[in-house]
């Protein structure tokens, strides 16, 4: 398995993308970190990441999903508005890939409009709760949920338990 994983050009939850990096490893799973810039990326904590790849020149045909991490960074570059985003999104999900969003990175999945009628992990940011019921998700009290390509975890603070659900369901574990 190869995933993406999309953080923000800067203020990504650090700990978001150091947890998917420690599952990934340990579990095997070949990943590579992606943004709408190849320059340095800073987390809300200061952690720098390098993207390997341009988000524009991803394509599904060489992953098995896309994570997009949380964070501040979501909302002050409003990325669940930015088309180039969607279209990949929605690219990976006509493949039946998996998509996966934690936190308020969850809406740029409803805004993707790749949800409908999926259950989904209810995030704790008030808007993308909004934007889940507004896109016809399936409403859901659990940390994480796989419902066909789209799996969610709602709050990062319940990620490690929530990655290994997520694996398991994937297969990995």
């Amino acid at each position: 398995m190869k995933f993406l994983i999309f953080i923000p050009q800067k203020d990504f939850r650090d700990e978001t993308v150091s947890m998917l990096k420690l599952f990934f490893d340990k579990w095997d799973v070949g990943y590579q970190i992606t943004s709408f810039t190849t320059k340095e990326c800073m987390g809300s904590h200061g952690a720098v990441y390098t993207p390997t790849l341009h988000t524009g020149k991803a394509s599904a045909a060489d992953f098995d999903g896309i994570v997009l991490v949380d964070g501040k960074g979501v909302d002050e570059y409003r990325l669940y508005e930015y088309r180039p985003l969607l279209d990949i999104l929605l690219q990976f999900s006509i493949k039946n890939k998996k998509v996966a969003g934690i936190g308020n990175a969850i809406k740029a999945l409803a805004r993707a409009n790749i949800i409908k009628d999926k259950k989904i992990s209810m995030p704790r940011d008030e808007e993308a709760r909004r934007m889940v019921l507004l896109f016809h998700g399936v409403a859901s009290q659990n940390a994480a949920e796989i419902s066909g390509n789209i799996v969610t975890i709602g709050d990062s603070a319940n990620l490690e338990r929530a990655m290994q659900e997520v694996l398991g369901g994937l297969g990995v574990m």
